[in-house]
């Protein structure tokens, strides 16, 4: 399995962090307004809630990792729930480079795979350097285009 690119954990660590402060802001706020809660206890709930999004996101990042086949994109990701994703070429519609304000930053892409079919229509595999993400899509759309008239299931 080939893994995403290390930046990646910054953009993860980073919503993390964000996350915490918004609790933070958010449990001072009710603790202020509708309960007289000392400042330690909403503070501590968001360090509690930043230690375990920094855990999460780094836990995250060794999980991920995708594969390309002879037949399909193959993926496995996830920390609570483990999840292997398999996409047969056949399958695949069109496939989009995507990179956010925040993505450019790191120097970092995401490659979305949209698939026929109406329940989870669209795979994403972020945390890859833009070089990577223009020679996976563009492998993709070639190995799509080569699958055409074979059989999807």
């Amino acid at each position: 399995m080939e893994p995403l690119n290390p930046r990646i954990r910054l953009l993860w660590i980073a919503q993390a962090v964000l996350g915490a402060i918004a609790l933070g802001v958010l449990l001072v706020a009710i603790g202020r307004q509708l309960y007289d809660l000392p400042t330690a206890v909403p503070v501590g709930v968001a360090a509690l809630a930043l230690l375990l999004g920094v855990l999460y996101a780094v836990r995250r990042y060794q999980r991920w990792g995708f594969e390309l086949e002879d037949d399909a994109l193959y993926l496995e990701r996830g920390v609570v729930t483990f999840v292997e994703t398999a996409v047969p070429f056949v399958r695949v519609q069109h496939v989009d480079t995507q990179f956010g304000p925040i993505e450019r930053a790191l120097g970092l892409s995401s490659v979305v795979v949209y698939t026929a079919g109406s329940r989870n229509a669209d795979v994403r595999v972020p945390g890859l350097t833009p070089g990577r993400a223009r020679e996976l899509q563009d492998t993709l759309r070639d190995l799509a285009v080569e699958s055409e008239g074979d059989d999807a299931v």
